[in-house]
């Protein structure tokens, strides 16, 4: 690891463009500064838009063949004690988000406009072949079943494709005591990379307990993902370092969008172990392709908030499935018992028992993950005067719609009691009625 001076801001430079274009091959590495320093090609909008129609068409028809699919081998999940749902669903629904996540990335490859996010980076191919791998990995398990540890291997060899492949972090921006942009060697780029994915695999796959759930949590995390890389390639003049996380979080969005309307309450298909622990391994890699490159000399030193953005933003998509997952470790943990071992305690168990339905619990998780997403990924782009108060009303907001049921109750139990003591004191007037 090393400290990166401000005031040698060409040394990160140079390191920057090698790592994201190819130093070794000076020929791209002048074509690429050539892209950038004639201002790219701004932001692709309409490409984008066709690519996540792609993803959810071809998820919304191909989720059909396979929940067939799925019941003709078996791979259907029988109701259990800690379980929401009390009829037996069929599972695989990842396979269908994965081959809509691959036609739009196909199509992707083939629009002009978009093209340059292929030729001077691996990272469209890294997500591929990591996606694949956790796919499969995800199929195994929904139908056979696999024990943590294998499945924890499974997750541990995805992310390791995802680094060997290019997708890792390689700077880290520290505020404090000085340091500033931390250059990452590839032992230490590798190991936040693949702690980083795993956590956000596992918080995603710990989530995924109730229908609409985690497709939901995918598409609103996507979505903000997307909204930060729109922004980056917006002051970056359409730098094409920045085309894949864009890419990925589009696709991204798209599947969850397509997957839904078969996965909403109540769920034909669960998208299983392979959609859930598909969509932790994509916003993983879309913040990592976003995030892990930005450089001070990107924006300036004074301008520190934008800086930790991207940390910021990974953290708000991923902050009310990693609570969950941190609240059950602790929990199971001071139990005595393993911390995979299931149980009914979960966030949306805890908001079904306020009183809340399958529907309005998903809608209510929808809600807080959206306030903090959007509003990380929108302080990247309009003034904190702007953003602040509408995050606040956005908590307010949020926090009423949760406890509705808990202040409809009080309110109840208020005016039974008001009218209660109403009618003693007329009984307790001489003559009353």
């Amino acid at each position: 690891m090393r400290v990166f001076d401000p005031q040698a801001g060409k040394d990160l430079a140079d390191g920057v463009t090698g790592l994201a274009f190819g130093a070794g091959d000076p020929g791209v590495h002048l074509t690429a500064l050539s892209v950038v320093g004639n201002g790219g090609a701004g932001v692709p909008l309409r490409e984008l838009a066709l690519v996540g129609l792609t993803a959810a068409a071809v998820t919304y028809l191909l989720t059909s063949l396979v929940r067939v699919f799925a019941i003709r081998i078996g791979a259907v999940a029988v109701p259990r004690v800690r379980d929401v749902h009390v009829i037996p669903t069929p599972r695989l629904g990842g396979l269908g988000m994965f081959a809509g996540m691959v036609a739009a990335i196909a199509l992707a490859a083939n629009l002009p406009a978009l093209t340059r996010g292929f030729a001077y980076t691996s990272d469209m191919s890294a997500v591929i072949v990591a996606g694949l791998v956790i796919v499969l990995v995800g199929v195994i398990d929904d139908r056979w079943g696999l024990d943590a540890l294998t499945k924890f291997v499974g997750q541990l060899t995805a992310a390791g494709v995802l680094v060997i492949m290019g997708v890792s972090w390689y700077l880290l921006y520290v505020p404090f005591a000085d340091i500033g942009t931390v250059v990452l060697d590839p032992l230490q780029a590798g190991l936040l990379t693949v702690a980083i994915t795993v956590a956000t695999i596992n918080a995603i796959n710990f989530v995924d307990g109730l229908d609409g759930l985690a497709a939901g949590l995918g598409l609103i995390a996507a979505s903000a993902i997307c909204m930060f890389s729109l922004g980056l390639l917006h002051d970056q003049g359409g730098d094409v370092s920045y085309y894949p996380p864009a890419l990925i979080s589009t696709a991204l969005a798209g599947a969850c969008l397509g997957f839904l309307p078969h996965n909403f309450s109540p769920a034909r298909i669960f998208m299983g172990d392979s959609g859930a622990m598909l969509i932790g391994l994509m916003l993983s890699a879309a913040s990592t392709s976003a995030s892990g490159r930005i450089a001070i000399n990107a924006y300036g030193p004074a301008d520190v908030f934008t800086l930790l953005s991207p940390l910021i933003l990974v953290a708000a998509v991923v902050f009310v499935p990693m609570l969950d997952m941190l609240m059950a470790v602790v929990r199971r943990t001071r139990a005595g018992v393993g911390f995979y071992t299931p149980d009914k305690m979960h966030l949306h168990h805890r908001l079904l028992e306020l009183g809340h339905s399958q529907r309005r619990v998903a809608l209510i998780i929808y809600l807080w993950v959206g306030v903090l997403a959007f509003s990380a990924a929108a302080s990247t782009l309009f003034p904190m005067s702007v953003v602040a108060p509408m995050f606040g009303a956005g908590l307010i907001v949020a926090l009423l719609v949760t406890m509705a049921p808990r202040l409809q109750r009080r309110y109840a139990q208020i005016r039974t009691r008001g009218h209660a003591d109403h009618s003693d004191r007329r009984d307790s007037v001489p003559g009353g009625t």
